[in-house]
């Protein structure tokens, strides 16, 4: 607190002035006399409640200010060591060799609400990496200085706030998220704010992958079939984090190629069958695949039936036929039309009768 002070004049012009007034909680305060005197015994006083009181080099302190409170002396000087509120008042100091009485009034204020700036904000996470639904993830914030601390904490552009998943502790210091997702990678940072300053950590990731959302091209594209002779390239590729080991295998049987291509030149159609990419993540021990069904064929035959015309002159069982609607060098579909057997054969005799004609 702060000290307003009035000195009284004593007898002989001698008057108590504070080294501090007004004062804080916890500031020393020495009550000097001025001008100084010699005084071979004496007292002081807070009102009418003794403080300390001697003679000659003796002194004796009260309990209510034992270890706090000194006397010098030589002048007469009372000094204070941490000082609190109930300090506040009327300081008396008496003596009798020679006479003399004099005071000043001091005020102690507790202490304002003071703001120290931030300076060095630290995000430290546990761990980077982490298996999904089995691993949390914790980081912590911390400054180098800074006083009266709020945390806010984000993941991209959005704010993180506590839910059944998320933790915010000591403080909001300290960022918990159990049974982590893939949508918990990041960037997190941690935003430090109080009335004086206001500072962002730098972000913190975490790797949280599968593998999984695995592609598979063939010649760069998604196609099936392929002509005897031709060159096969197929590409594989998954999300994963750290990045998946991939494993190449033909008709259920590994063969000897890893990684994300498998290339063969000059393919044959004894080469025709599934062929599938596995990925497997070593760190969160999860794995998957994708298969592609390759065609191998020394020419392809695509019947396209653009218009027909079917007369139902009578009944007869039905029937299906399969027609592809795609190129199949490109991938085929196939699609069921249901029908009866004789009028189409019916519509075919009459089509090659007006041929012949």
């Amino acid at each position: 607190m702060l000290l307003s002070s009035s000195g009284f004049l004593a007898s002989g012009a001698v008057e108590v002035e504070p080294s501090i007034n007004p004062a804080v909680v916890g500031d020393t305060v020495t009550l000097f006399l001025s001008p100084p005197a010699s005084l071979k015994s004496g007292s002081w006083a807070l009102g009418e409640s003794l403080i300390l009181t001697w003679l000659g080099e003796q002194q004796a302190v009260f309990p209510s200010h034992n270890g706090r409170a000194l006397v010098n002396i030589l002048t007469g000087a009372l000094t204070l060591s941490s000082v609190t509120v109930a300090d506040s008042g009327v300081y008396v100091v008496q003596s009798s060799d020679p006479q003399l009485r004099a005071s000043a009034s001091i005020t102690v204020l507790g202490k304002t609400n003071t703001h120290e700036p931030i300076s060095n904000i630290t995000l430290k996470a546990n761990q980077a990496d982490l298996m999904e639904f089995n691993s949390s993830a914790v980081a912590t914030c911390s400054v180098s200085s800074g006083s009266s601390l709020s945390f806010l904490w984000l993941n991209g552009s959005s704010e993180v706030t506590a839910s059944d998943r998320v933790q915010l502790t000591d403080g909001n210091s300290t960022l918990t998220i159990v049974s982590v997702t893939r949508y918990d990678q990041g960037p997190f940072r941690c935003h430090v704010f109080n009335a004086v300053s206001n500072g962002t950590s730098a972000p913190v990731n975490f790797t949280i992958n599968g593998p999984d959302n695995m592609a598979l091209t063939v010649n760069g594209q998604n196609m099936t079939s392929l002509l005897v002779g031709s060159n096969l390239t197929m590409f594989c590729s998954a999300q994963s984090g750290p990045p998946a080991q991939l494993q190449w295998a033909f008709r259920g049987e590994f063969v000897n190629t890893t990684g994300p291509l498998l290339e063969l030149y000059n393919v044959t159609e004894h080469q025709s069958g599934p062929y599938s990419c596995l990925a497997f993540n070593s760190h969160t021990n999860m794995n998957s695949n994708i298969t592609s069904h390759i065609i191998i064929a020394s020419e392809f035959v695509s019947i396209v039936i653009s218009t027909s015309i079917c007369l139902h002159l009578f009944p007869a069982s039905p029937f299906l036929w399969f027609v592809s609607t795609e190129s199949p060098f490109s991938g085929s579909e196939q699609q069921a039309v249901s029908g009866r057997p004789f009028p189409l054969l019916l519509l075919v005799g009459f089509f090659f009768s007006w041929l012949g004609k």
